[in-house]
């Protein structure tokens, strides 16, 4: 279990961190999740001791990660796939990682098959591709046999196939009752692989729930619709008090009416419906509704599609 409690890191005048509090616990993938500069790698680094809280504080399975005499069997880690000495070997770098942690040399080349890296053992890590550096990196992590993982984007330059396998790992060591602690901006991947999220922005804690629960609390549930009379349709609906935009096709995208309400209403004005289908919310409108005003750097919006 990872537990941060009142987390603070100011750097200067600039606050990265500030009061932030949430739990990690066994069993889970949660995923982790806010716009760049909002405080999530300075975090992951505080939960590894790499950077010291300014003020509260954060444990591993109730201990600081400095406490521990053998970290990589208490935590296995991913943050940067390129932090490997270039003119080693993929073997002699987990091998001095087993080393310095009392980890059986065995257990080297077990992750190295693990991650699908055998045939490229004694490699030099720098003519590694970035697909090839996430897979050495996440062999580091599960080195130690450890009940606590952090990942920050392993999926990376890997194709989709190694998208998927990721997924089917780190879902795997969850069900084995590790905690799992997964940092990415891939939002439809979050969706496939967390059970739970954390949010933040600006360094504050904006929402710690599950991903079912996050989605079920946007009631903003959409229905698709194309009518033989759109734009009849949608004086009705509007009418009614149902929000209307219109997809390039010239689809309707209703919400605040549900495909029953909509069905029932096209039939007492007379109109022919050609498509009516409910749409879920998405992960990724969820977290940019709750992210809006998070970021440090905000893009214009998109116009809608015009009317046609």
């Amino acid at each position: 279990m990872i537990e941060a409690r009142g987390l603070v890191k100011r750097y200067g005048s600039v606050t990265a961190v500030d009061g932030l509090s949430f739990t990690a616990p066994p069993g889970s993938v949660t995923g982790f999740l806010g716009p760049n500069g909002s405080g999530k790698s300075t975090t992951m680094r505080m939960v590894l001791g790499l950077d010291a809280p300014t003020a509260g504080t954060v444990t591993v399975n109730g201990r600081p990660y400095t406490g521990y005499r053998r970290p990589l069997r208490e935590v296995g880690a991913l943050l940067d796939a390129g932090a490997v000495a270039s003119g080693r070997s993929a073997r002699d770098h987990l091998m001095w990682l087993a080393l310095s942690n009392g980890i059986p040399r065995t257990r080297v080349d077990e992750v190295l098959e693990q991650v699908g890296l055998a045939s490229a053992a004694r490699r030099r890590a720098g003519g590694f591709s970035l697909g090839m550096a996430q897979r050495l990196g996440i062999a580091a992590a599960l080195l130690g046999d450890p009940p606590v993982l952090m990942f920050d984007e392993p999926v990376n330059g890997l194709d989709p196939g190694g998208v998927a396998w990721v997924r089917t790992l780190l879902r795997s060591l969850a069900g084995e009752g590790r905690t799992v602690f997964l940092s990415s901006h891939l939002m439809s991947e979050t969706a496939l692989t967390a059970d739970r999220l954390v949010i933040i922005g600006r360094g504050r804690l904006l929402a710690e729930t599950t991903v079912a629960d996050l989605l079920a609390e946007g009631g903003g549930d959409r229905v698709r619709v194309r009518a033989t009379d759109p734009d009849e349709l949608a004086r009705l609906l509007v009418g009614r008090g149902a929000a209307v935009a219109r997809d390039p096709d010239g689809a309707l995208r209703v919400t605040g009416a549900t495909a029953e309400e909509i069905g029932d209403l096209a039939r007492g004005g007379g109109l022919g419906l050609l498509e009516l289908s409910p749409q879920m919310v998405s992960l990724e409108e969820r977290y940019m509704e709750l992210t809006r005003d998070a970021g440090d750097h905000t893009s214009a919006p998109l116009p809608e599609p015009a009317a046609s």
